[in-house]
C-alpha cells in the first residue's frame, strides 16, 4: 500500500490508540473531579471514540462511500439516591463544564430512587486483560470498493437466473472506550470489527426471490473471501426459486443456526432484569426452574480470545465471570446490572449492558444429521416480523425456508407463519447441532423443535 493509501486507510482507524485512550482516561478523571466539586456523592463517566469506513455497490456501480468519526462523552452523577445524566460530543472546556452542570442540575430536581447508585465498590474488576480484539484493517476506499464489486460479481456469475442485485457492502470500524467511576475504577477497551456482505435477486416479476450472505470478524483475516461470500449468496438465492406453500398443520421445525440464535435471544430478554422488575416477562420467578430438556445448557464466557463480546468488566465496572446461565435444563440465574438487581433484591451478575459470549452446548452432529433426525418437517432459514409477546411468551412470526422429507431438503417454501409459546418451545427442544454460527456473540448451532403450528395454505 502506498503512502497516500495508507494515510487514507488510517483515517478509518486510530494511528495511536493508546495515546487516545490515555487522553480519554485523563478526561474522565477531570469530569469526575468536576462532579465531586459540585457536591455529587457518586459519579461515573463513559468516553468513546469510533472511526469507520463503509462502502456500498450495486450492479457493478458504486452507490455510497461513507467515512465516519464519532465521539461521545456521558456523565452520570448521584446526589444520594437522586440521579442525573447528560452527554456531549464537544471537547471544548466550556461544553464539558456545562455537561457536568446539567447532570448535577437534573439530579437535584429528581426524586430519590432507592435502587439508584453505582454498582457496589467490592464488585469492581481489578487489573487489565487483553482479549485480542484489536486488529485494524488498513484498507482504503478504493480497495474496499474492489472487494464489494468482486463479491457481487461472483454472486451474479453463479447462475444466469440471478439478474438483479440488492448490492454488496464492505465495512470496517474501530472503537475506543473508557469507563471510570468515583469508586476509583478505570477501565479501557479497544476493539475492531469488519464485515463484507452481498444480497442478490433471482427470477423475474412475482417469481423473484432475494437472499444473501455475510461474513464478519474482529480481524479481516477471520473473514471469508469476497468471492466466497458472493458464491454463497448466489447459492442461497437460487435455492429459493419456485417456492411452494405448505398445508397448515403441526410439524417439527428446524431453525438453521442463523435463525436459531433468535430463540436464545428471547430467553435472554425474558430473564433480563428490566423485564423482571417491571413484571413484564414470560419467565417471571423462573430462576431454579427447569425450562429445557436435561441435556440443554448455556454458558456465558466473557473471556473468549477474539470473542465478539469479550470483556473483563461490564458497563458499570463490575467484574465479569464465566458462569452457567442454564445447566441441566434449569435456569441458574437472571441477567442483571446493579439497578435491576436492587429492584429485585438480588445482586448484579456483571451484565450491565447485556450478556457477553454465550455458548449453547450441542447434543447432536452436523446440519445434515439434524435433517435426518427431523425426517419430515420445516427447515426455517429466515424469520420476519416481530410477533413475540414478551409478557406471555406467545410466538408468531412469518418464516421462509425449505420442506424436508426423508431427511433431505425437497423444495423452498415461503408465505408461512410459525406459531407456538416460547415456554413450550423451550421444553420441546430435541437437538442442537454442532454447526455453530460464529457471526454472533450468541454461539449456537441449528435447533430442532419437536412440534410447532405452521400456518400455510
Amino acid at each position: 500500500m502506498n503512502a497516500q493509501a495508507l494515510t487514507s486507510a488510517a483515517a478509518h482507524t486510530f494511528a495511536d490508540p493508546d495515546a487516545r485512550l490515555d487522553a480519554l482516561a485523563e478526561l474522565s478523571q477531570r469530569l469526575l473531579a468536576a462532579a465531586r466539586a459540585r457536591g455529587a456523592s457518586q459519579a461515573e463517566v463513559s468516553c468513546s471514540e469510533d472511526a469507520g469506513l463503509n462502502v456500498n455497490v450495486r450492479m457493478g456501480e458504486v452507490e455510497t462511500v461513507e467515512s465516519t468519526r464519532d465521539r461521545g462523552i456521558g456523565v452520570t452523577v448521584y446526589f444520594g439516591q437522586r440521579k442525573g445524566s447528560a452527554s456531549t460530543a464537544d471537547l471544548r472546556e466550556e461544553s464539558l463544564e456545562s455537561t457536568v452542570e446539567q447532570a448535577c442540575a437534573i439530579a437535584r430536581y429528581t426524586e430519590d430512587d432507592p435502587a439508584a447508585g453505582l454498582a457496589d465498590a467490592e464488585l469492581m474488576a481489578r487489573g487489565d486483560r487483553d482479549f485480542d480484539t484489536w486488529h485494524p484493517w488498513y484498507i482504503d476506499a478504493d480497495r474496499a470498493i474492489e472487494l464489494a464489486l468482486a463479491s457481487e460479481a461472483a454472486g451474479r456469475a453463479f447462475d444466469p437466473r440471478i439478474e438483479n442485485s440488492d448490492g454488496a457492502s464492505v465495512g470496517t470500524g474501530a472503537s475506543l472506550a473508557v469507563y471510570a467511576n468515583s469508586h476509583g475504577f478505570l477501565g479501557r477497551e479497544r476493539s475492531t470489527q469488519h464485515s463484507l456482505s452481498c444480497a442478490l435477486i433471482a427470477g423475474r416479476g412475482e417469481a423473484m426471490q432475494r437472499d444473501g450472505w455475510y461474513t464478519l470478524g474482529l480481524s479481516a483475516d477471520d473473514m471469508e473471501s469476497a468471492a466466497a461470500v458472493g458464491r454463497q449468496a448466489g447459492e442461497r438465492t437460487v435455492a429459493r426459486l419456485a417456492p411452494r406453500q405448505l398445508a397448515t398443520g403441526e410439524y417439527p421445525v428446524l431453525f438453521a443456526a442463523e435463525s436459531a440464535r433468535s430463540l436464545i435471544g428471547h430467553l435472554i430478554a425474558g430473564v433480563s432484569g428490566g423485564a423482571l422488575y417491571r413484571r413484564a416477562s414470560f419467565l417471571l420467578d423462573s430462576a431454579g426452574q427447569k425450562l429445557f430438556p436435561e441435556w440443554f445448557s448455556v454458558r456465558e464466557n466473557p473471556f473468549v480470545m477474539r470473542g465478539l463480546r469479550s470483556t473483563a468488566y461490564d458497563g458499570e465496572g463490575v467484574a465479569t465471570h464465566e458462569s452457567m446461565l442454564v445447566e441441566g435444563g434449569v435456569l441458574q440465574r437472571y441477567v442483571l446490572g446493579s439497578y435491576s438487581a436492587r429492584k429485585l433484591g438480588l445482586h448484579s451478575t456483571g451484565n450491565a449492558g447485556g450478556v457477553h459470549n454465550l455458548e449453547v452446548a450441542a447434543n447432536a452432529g452436523d446440519f445434515a444429521s439434524l435433517l435426518r433426525q427431523m425426517g419430515r418437517g420445516l427447515l426455517v432459514t429466515e424469520l420476519m416480523g416481530q410477533g413475540v409477546n414478551a409478557v406471555t411468551g406467545d410466538y408468531s412470526r412469518g418464516a421462509a425456508g425449505f420442506w424436508v422429507e426423508n431427511g433431505e431438503i425437497q423444495y423452498p417454501v415461503d408465505g408461512i407463519t410459525i406459531a407456538g409459546n416460547l415456554r413450550r418451545m423451550f421444553e420441546s427442544f430435541e437437538a442442537i447441532g454442532n454447526d455453530v454460527d460464529l457471526r454472533s456473540h450468541v454461539r449456537t448451532g441449528s435447533i430442532l423443535v419437536g412440534k410447532m403450528m405452521v400456518a400455510g395454505e
